[in-house]
């Protein structure tokens, strides 16, 4: 079972992945329910819905960057577990949701600290891994989360079919429950005060940079003014977009286009998430710094763009060809997924300072936020109203930026003399991350 289950052997990691189990279990109860309980139980419309979440996810990014910064200077796993607990009394409040304006106060708070303890959960991961061990465990994380909502929205199928307001109360009080089991699990973890965060360099021993840019001091408390991470960021942001293509497009492709039969997205979306349980610890070995990591990124790239060609394909195939196609394509896709993540997460972690990870990843985040912010629009206008050369674009793109990531990462590199003495030279391990219980 050790090579089917994405739980790691006992220790910190293994604390922290039942922690992310609980908490992603609420989230698919959440994810597959929320809409029908807003609209069928409250009242809503579903414009109302929309557009309410669309505000409070525009607005929830505003937070990534204030907390991720206090997740430098505090204990995270304390503010983790701290903000979970207020999560668990937002979700509890939508039992008392009967207006629209009501829905969007609860929406806002809620997206503000979903938004805010992503860049938390990006300090504690890099607390209890370390630098050689966070990209295993960002990578260990996902598979756990994706097992976690797999099994709430099999869970949520139950009030869904009852379709009562009973059924709903229940669906809602267990995401809010989901949160307080998974901060009780994170107080299992010993407290990670910043001192005893490693620092990978010694300031005083640094070269000087020639390169024009900001100064170390700058990029630590303001990485919103650090031009060079947010490109490479960015770049990860343009990537992202495939998320959008999955959940989104392929689905309305797939049905209206194709003319496959609705079960065929679940088809889709379970080949997805079995996939990931299964190879997000092995595709996320060797990037562990930025180097390695931009050649992940290049590879995910140049994957996805292949797999718009293939989604593009099944236009005019006969039904049963075209679904064999499409869950192929969608193998490929998670191929690319997978690496995205696992480069993604080696750039975010790498080129931050030490000591603010936090305040990076609350950037990272906040870009990678609105780029899914602008997707769904973007990309349902191109693919869906532009056809196969629609696909063929999205591909285009998601390959030149594939490719240019490595030298974004090397001028962002340039800028960060002591990235080239620490932690970047080849280990001895031949670059595989560490699995032992000290890191998440």
């Amino acid at each position: 079972m050790r090579g089917v289950s994405p739980l790691p052997p006992p220790g910190r990691l293994r604390t922290l992945s039942l922690a992310t189990l609980a908490n992603t279990v609420g989230s698919g109860l959440w994810l597959t329910g929320a809409a029908l309980y807003l609209t069928r139980d409250v009242g809503l419309s579903a414009a109302q819905v929309g557009a309410g979440l669309s505000v409070a996810g525009l607005v929830g990014l505003s937070a990534s960057v204030p907390l991720g910064s206090l997740a430098d200077r505090r204990d995270p796993r304390t503010l983790r577990a701290v903000l979970q607990v207020l999560q668990a009394v937002v979700a509890a409040t939508y039992l008392l949701v009967g207006s629209f304006p009501v829905f969007l106060i609860v929406a806002v708070l809620e997206l503000l600290l979903a938004s805010g303890n992503l860049a938390v959960r990006a300090a504690l991961v890099a607390a209890v891994a370390g630098p050689q061990g966070r990209v295993h465990a960002f990578a260990t994380l996902r598979a756990v989360a994706n097992l976690g909502i797999a099994v709430g929205s099999g869970l949520a199928g139950f009030a869904l079919a009852a379709d009562s307001h009973l059924a709903y109360q229940i669906l809602v009080a267990g995401n809010a429950v989901t949160y307080l089991v998974s901060a009780a699990l994170l107080l299992r973890l010993p407290a990670f005060p910043p001192t005893e965060q490693p620092m990978t360099a010694q300031p005083s021993t640094a070269q000087p940079s020639t390169a024009p840019g900001p100064t170390a001091a700058t990029r630590r408390g303001r990485p919103l003014h650090d031009c060079r991470f947010l490109a490479v960021s960015g770049a990860s942001a343009v990537l992202a977009l495939h998320q959008t293509v999955l959940t989104l497009v392929v689905p309305l492709w797939a049905v209206t286009q194709v003319g496959a039969p609705p079960p065929v997205v679940s088809a889709v979306l379970l080949t997805n998430t079995l996939l990931t349980v299964l190879l997000a610890v092995r595709l996320s070995r060797g990037a562990d710094t930025a180097a390695p990591a931009a050649r992940t990124m290049r590879r995910a790239g140049l994957v996805l763009a292949a797999a718009m060609v293939l989604y593009a394909a099944t236009a005019g195939l006969p039904t049963g060809a075209a679904v064999a196609v499409l869950l192929v394509a969608t193998g490929v896709y998670t191929l690319g997924d997978l690496w995205h993540a696992a480069g993604g997460a080696g750039l975010a972690y790498d080129l931050a300072p030490p000591d603010a990870v936090g305040a990076y990843q609350g950037a990272d985040a906040m870009i990678a936020g609105l780029a899914r912010a602008a997707g769904p629009a973007l990309l349902t206008l191109v693919v869906l109203d532009g056809g196969v050369p629609g696909w063929l674009a999205v591909g285009a793109v998601f390959a030149v930026v594939g490719l240019a990531s490595p030298a974004l990462t090397r001028w962002a590199l340039d800028d960060r003399p002591d990235a080239h003495r620490a932690g970047h030279e080849p280990r001895a391990d031949g670059g595989r991350p560490s699995t032992g219980p000290g890191r998440p």
